[in-house]
């Protein structure tokens, strides 16, 4: 029998040492820098989406309400959005007048949208803000 007291025929440490932990830790850190500001811009993104095509769906009830009508007088206050879209922003008529109205997406809750804002737009197709990559 032999025994084992020289370093060098001591048995084998298995594991991860404390560097190569911190190395992993770093890269997921970076790939997390990197990675968060631009979901968060997709998510901003798509429920604009979602709100323009809400802002339109109402202003297509605004119109077939003028065609009933022949006045934008008396037009809803609010309108619906999908259950997916409500939380985020909610849809409002204005200035509602016989030949005029202007229709808002207003951004609600914890959605904010600081490039755009506020979405609206008129009986004339007039959209605003025209800011590039808002409409």
């Amino acid at each position: 029998m032999r025994i084992m007291n020289r370093p060098s025929e001591r048995a084998v440490a298995s594991g991860f040492s404390l560097i190569e932990v911190m190395v992993v830790v770093a890269i997921i850190g970076i790939i997390a820098t990197i990675a968060l500001p631009a979901y968060q811009d997709y998510v901003i993104k798509s429920r604009r989406e979602a709100g323009k095509s809400c802002l339109m769906q109402a202003a297509q009830q605004a119109e077939r309400f003028y065609t009933t009508n022949l006045t934008y007088v008396g037009l809803p206050g609010a309108f619906a959005c999908d259950s997916s879209t409500a939380p985020f922003y909610a849809v409002t008529s204005a200035n509602a007048g016989a030949k005029t109205y202007t229709l808002s997406a207003t951004p609600q809750g914890s959605h904010t949208d600081a490039k755009c804002g506020t979405l609206s737009v008129n009986q004339a197709g007039t959209r605003s803000p025209a800011t590039a990559g808002c409409w």
